[in-house]
């Protein structure tokens, strides 16, 4: 079958950084186990990280991608929710071959029926932004989805225009929260009043005397989805004593945190999307779920997708370009690829 992959660890301007490549069929699914014909695509910054360049020489192609959107082509013994034909949407296992291939087997515990609503790369942008925003906001911390329960609360969504950010704003906004989204550009700051940010910051520019500007003296909930590192002390001077704190990106160094963070009594937040699956947790249905409610959401109008372009078809081509525009840090919303060759 068709595949986009990687045998050796480049710079994405390298055109052998992805190529297409033929690859064994995955065979007949075991266990709870769907075998997807892949339609569509999404790229994130997970992909990048994990093409970017080191030494090693894969032995055969490695395949990423780590969002899909498909019809269900066969199921396993175990499985219980889906049938062939049913069109889904998933984020897929960080331990087992990703997405940017024809075929795929996924568990059908982190998989749902996509929105009815949308076409095959509409909602292949979005799961793992929304799982990752959903369970850090919902699960990780003590937040409320339903019954505006936060009204009256302040929510910093930082780099708000990214694809975590786009799906964290509509959230937060479903939840009750006054929104205070950061963006740097006009297209980006547009973007997130558009997915319902009820204001919009510079994150070039010191948060705090923005924030003021605004009548707003303290936040109680901040979500970090750019570097931990710059935003480190600023958030903790920001949050409310017992706020909370959202994280999604690793360190590049030792984290103080003492005060304000201790003094406060602040709660820090982590969220991998991939822990369930990676740990085979006892609640790994949890994104089965979350998927399932997300969709719900998406045919009643109450959430919508992120996508903001579409390259076709799905090759080493487009995929090298949608990995370079994700490392220019410029994106915007979701990039997505539909359509094999």
């Amino acid at each position: 079958m068709k595949a986009v992959g990687l045998t050796h660890y480049l710079p994405i301007e390298n055109p052998d950084s992805l190529i297409d490549v033929e690859i064994p069929h995955p065979g007949q699914p075991q266990g709870q186990d769907l075998l997807v014909r892949v339609e569509a695509i999404s790229v994130n910054p997970v992909d990048t990280k994990l093409r970017a360049p080191r030494p090693g020489v894969e032995p055969a192609p490695r395949v990423l991608g780590f969002d899909a959107a498909g019809v269900v082509e066969a199921v396993g013994p175990d499985v219980t929710a889906f049938a062939p034909g049913d069109e889904v949407y998933y984020a897929g296992d960080v331990t087992r071959p990703g997405s940017n291939a024809q075929y795929q087997l996924a568990d059908e515990r982190i998989v749902a029926r996509k929105p009815a609503t949308l076409d095959f790369v509409e909602a292949a942008a979005l799961p793992l932004t929304t799982l990752t925003a959903w369970e850090l906001m919902f699960q990780r911390m003590p937040l409320q989805f339903d019954g505006a329960h936060h009204r009256g609360e302040h929510l910093l969504v930082v780099a708000g225009a990214g694809g975590v950010g786009s799906i964290a704003i509509q959230l937060g906004k479903h939840a009750g929260f006054t929104v205070i989204a950061t963006a740097s550009r006009e297209e980006s700051q547009a973007w997130c009043r558009q997915m319902g940010a009820d204001h919009v910051i510079d994150h070039r520019q010191p948060l705090q005397p923005q924030l003021a500007a605004l009548g707003v003296q303290q936040v109680e909930v901040a979500l970090n989805f750019a570097s931990t590192d710059a935003y480190w002390q600023q958030l903790g001077e920001l949050l409310a004593p017992q706020g909370h704190v959202g994280l999604i990106v690793e360190p590049a160094s030792e984290l103080r945190i003492g005060d304000p963070y201790k003094a406060k009594c602040i709660g820090i937040h982590w969220e991998f999307m991939f822990a369930r699956a990676r740990f085979r947790t006892a609640d790994m249905i949890e994104q089965h779920r979350i998927l399932a409610r997300t969709a719900s959401l998406v045919d009643a109008g109450e959430l919508r997708t992120t996508l903001t372009e579409t390259l076709k078809p799905i090759n080493a081509t487009n995929l090298r370009e949608a990995h370079r525009r994700l490392e220019s840090g410029r994106t915007v919303g979701k990039l997505a690829l539909a359509g094999w060759p």
